[in-house]
């Protein structure tokens, strides 16, 4: 071909991806299909109307070029809006979205209308920094469109994306009705490779990493699964909010999410050696540890164990003593009993009436979203039989006799109306370290959720001390 075919233009690139779409694939094949059809059908739509082009549709992507970045952005809203609509009473784990973005630049067209050039790679990273059912723009549309569209923007700062060498300003569109979240908490586009390390016993534990900077680990706990946790709105914010300043380590415990579930040993021991294996296999000297909820007995013993490694340690809603070291009375010990009973029996059914007793525990103001989400964690997460055995083991934890022998600088956080683990558990935790800071949080969930002032206050505690 002689370079004379090759047309050189300015024009807004817009690239979108569909979420979770393997997992889709495997849950649905059929129906998943279906579903990839119809988002084809609004995006071919209103490329079209806005006279826009598709260049691509390989996969579950789509790419398409626009002369004007206004005629980009009309477009990537109105197919967010249709595709919402199209995806209402579908439950939440079956939903297909899609994240959009879009980027303004100089691109090389063929004669058979392929386009190259930096502005499709940059196009595509946008599309990686936004929320599912979300739109990211470049620097360069946000300048070029000013109020000519009835959208906002929040300013998600300067990111550093993969292929791309200096770094890329973005926004993210708001006043679409897509989930979000507070301007510059966005951080980073989560890319994460998804690795396996033995542990001691040779269980095969999942673990990942995302961000850059000094390392933070996430102690691992029950109902965790590193893939399904980032098509949380909730959580993901968390995560790319804490990867936004460092090396963020999160892996699956034993008998959950992606790591081996057919194991002989779940214990508090065999944890806390996990926790070892993993920051080995990451190549970790010394690192902030982050508990949450029953991981915070794990990073405490880890701390204690290896003081020299542990640079803070951060504790989010856990307790020292397990239930069979709080004194309980017959009546308390049937119903933990018979509580156990109703997880072998409900937990695996694919009717979630079982689970929700224990989502209106954890979330007891979640909307019905996060309400599907979190029933179907639930069951992805672990087994009814390993769902029983965590119990348990966790029923067994005391490390109490260890809260005066932690020596790194601590950070205690508990929500005030905790309906899961009450808030004097943690009062007390956090009374029993010498120097600990604790900080009270006005929320009645487990862990905040992402419209709550407690969500915000919780990210803004814990990335001050982690900068200390």
């Amino acid at each position: 071909m002689a370079e004379a075919d090759l047309k050189q233009r300015l024009a807004a690139i817009l690239a979108a991806d569909a979420v979770g779409y393997s997992r889709l694939m495997a849950a649905d094949e059929r129906g998943t299909v279906a579903a990839l059809d119809a988002a084809r059908a609004i995006f071919r739509e209103h490329v079209a109307r806005q006279r826009g082009r598709i260049i691509d549709t390989a996969g579950d992507s789509v790419l398409a070029v626009f002369d004007l970045a206004t005629s980009a952005i009309g477009a990537a809203v109105a197919i967010q809006q249709d595709l919402r609509e199209r995806e209402e009473g579908v439950p939440e784990p079956h939903r297909m979205r899609f994240r959009i973005g879009v980027h303004l630049g100089e691109i090389i067209e063929k004669p058979d209308g392929t386009i190259y050039g930096d502005g499709v790679n940059i196009a595509a990273r946008l599309q990686g920094l936004a929320e599912p059912g979300g739109i990211a723009v470049s620097d360069a549309v946000h300048g070029s469109v000013g109020n000519r569209v009835a959208v906002g923007f929040d300013d998600l700062g300067e990111q550093q994306v993969k292929n791309i060498s200096e770094p890329l300003r973005a926004f993210r569109v708001a006043g679409n009705g897509s989930p979000g979240m507070p301007a510059g908490q966005a951080g980073v586009e989560i890319e994460q490779e998804i690795r396996f390390c033995a542990a001691r016993d040779g269980v095969q534990l999942a673990y990942a990493c995302i961000g850059k900077g000094p390392a933070l680990v996430k102690t691992g706990h029950w109902m965790t699964h590193l893939e399904y946790d980032l098509e949380n709105p909730a959580r993901r914010q968390l995560w790319t909010a804490l990867a936004r300043e460092h090396t963020l380590v999160r892996y699956d415990a034993r008998a959950n999410g992606l790591s081996d579930w057919n194991v002989e040993n779940i214990s508090f021991d065999a944890w806390i050696g996990d926790l070892e294996s993993v920051v080995d296999a990451a190549g970790i000297d010394r690192f902030a540890l982050f508990g949450i909820s029953q991981g915070c007995s794990v990073s405490i013993a880890y701390s204690v164990r290896h003081p020299d490694r542990v640079s803070h340690l951060i504790l989010y809603g856990g307790f020292a003593q397990g239930f069979d070291h709080r004194s309980p009375t017959a009546s308390q010990r049937e119903q933990f009993d018979a509580m156990l009973t109703l997880t072998r029996l409900g937990w695996g059914q694919d009717n979630p009436a079982f689970r929700q007793m224990f989502t209106s525990q954890f979330m007891p103001d979640s909307s019905k979203e996060q309400e599907d989400w979190f029933n179907e964690l639930q069951r992805r997460a672990t087994s009814p039989e390993n769902a029983v055995r965590y119990a348990r083991a966790v029923a067994q934890v005391d490390v109490t006799e260890l809260l005066p022998q932690i020596r790194v600088p601590t950070l205690v956080l508990h929500a005030r109306e905790d309906a899961r683990v009450p808030f004097e558990w943690g009062r007390r935790m956090a009374a029993g370290i010498p120097g600990a800071r604790f900080v009270p949080l006005q929320s009645r969930n487990h862990i905040p959720l992402e419209h709550e002032a407690a969500y915000r206050r919780l990210l803004e505690e814990v990335l001050a001390f982690l900068r200390t």
